[in-house]
């Protein structure tokens, strides 16, 4: 049975930590500084070549920093750099980047974590240190997993290590793929047994919510801490609420899938680009974190040995599944094919294409005319994952 590998990032949050931390967050910043200056002004984006030409003078001029720090500020530098030429030719940057954060990447070398202990040892320019961490009943699972790199973050609420785990799992051979049409509002499956099934997430009317809470507290407060902190703190619960819903939606999507081995998604990392709408609609797709969905359902398929394929997302929700014409619009959301009278509604026409492009993908012959395809007026049965609450406190 092939094996795949899943990577996941705990939180740990630091007890009482040493005020040495700070002149390390100030020095690390300082290093990534120089790097990201250097390979701007020399045009690299290469680790090796950065790390080659500037490793010797940093080396004598930060003595007492243990040397990984350096090469995981080269990392970072180029990183930075990348992402900032990528962004200037899109005419999203100006000027010079400069990295103002405080976060320091770790490699295996800088650090050690003791689960038992609930202790992390990390290396500083005074030797290797021991940092105490709130224990989280979550921490427990990765107990057999892997640790890989980490990343030291100082924020208002306190300095975190967020580790990487990784553990390699049994993915079988899958039977069928369930087709998933990611949409603002709901989710569609088509399943392979001839069933359709749309969840409806609400996420839109939180998203909304939401974004005109904050709105407000911007119209009204113009500047200063309490406006700043209102603002995290509405920020703060529409992630948490966010995150909770996409939990539970990758966990009923991969139970309806486990049966059939496998799972169809669209990739959707080159969507963002493509967005030319209203100012208004392009702002709520610009919220709609459909990447973060995909990522969970993706390590939650893994653990349970279930496959996710991703397929090319153009015309899915367009093309009629039955004989591959373009679809007219016939009444709200439903679509109907002028050449065969195919009739169904958009999302269902969505999942099922999706789920037969994995089909194609994995080498499975399918028919221009499937089951249950044939016939028109399919709809989806429907049920909901209630996320509507107050966010008036």
């Amino acid at each position: 049975m092939p094996s795949e590998t899943i990577k996941l990032t705990a939180k740990f949050k630091l007890k009482n930590p040493p005020e040495g931390l700070d002149d390390l967050f100030s020095t690390y910043r300082e290093v990534v500084n120089y790097l990201i200056t250097y390979a701007f002004e020399n045009n690299i984006t290469s680790f090796y070549r950065l790390k080659r030409e500037t490793y010797k003078s940093l080396r004598e001029e930060y003595r007492e920093l243990p040397s990984h720090y350096l090469y995981t500020a080269c990392q970072m530098a180029t990183s930075i750099y990348k992402s900032y030429r990528k962004r200037k030719r899109k005419g999203k940057a100006k000027g010079r980047p400069v990295f103002k954060k405080s976060v320091i990447m770790l490699d295996d070398h800088l650090f050690k974590l003791d689960l038992e202990k609930g202790i992390i040892k990390l290396s500083t320019p005074n030797g290797r240190i021991p940092l105490e961490f709130y224990p989280a009943k979550y921490h427990e699972r990765f107990r057999e997993w892997k640790v890989g790199q980490a990343w030291l973050i100082k924020t208002p609420e306190g300095i975190f290590i967020n580790v990487v785990f990784s553990k390699e799992v049994e993915v079988r051979e899958p039977k069928a793929f369930v087709g998933v049409d990611l949409n603002e509002n709901n989710v569609t499956l088509s399943l392979p047994n001839g069933e359709f099934v749309q969840i409806i997430t609400h996420e839109r009317e939180v998203r909304t919510a939401y974004y005109l809470k904050r709105r407000r507290i911007q119209r009204k407060i113009r500047a200063g801490r309490q406006r700043k902190g209102l603002l995290e703190k509405y920020g703060e619960r529409e992630r948490n609420r966010l995150n909770d819903l996409y939990h539970k939606l990758a966990n009923k999507i991969v139970e309806l899938a486990e049966k059939y081995g496998g799972i169809a998604l669209e990739d959707l990392t080159e969507i963002r680009s493509s967005i030319r709408y209203s100012a208004e609609m392009n702002g709520r797709l610009h919220r709609w974190s459909f990447l973060k969905l995909q990522s969970i359902i993706e390590y939650k398929a893994k653990l349970k040995g279930v496959r996710v394929v991703f397929v090319n997302p153009a015309y899915t929700s367009s093309m009629c599944p039955v004989c591959g014409e373009k679809l007219s619009p016939n009444g709200c959301r439903v679509l109907k094919c002028p050449n065969c009278g195919f009739e169904a509604d958009r999302d269902v026409v969505g999942s099922f294409n999706i789920s037969v492009r994995a089909l194609k993908m994995w080498g499975v012959t399918v028919p221009p005319e499937s089951h249950p395809m044939k016939t028109g007026g399919w709809k989806p049965t429907r049920y909901e994952i209630n996320t509507l609450h107050t966010i008036n406190g």
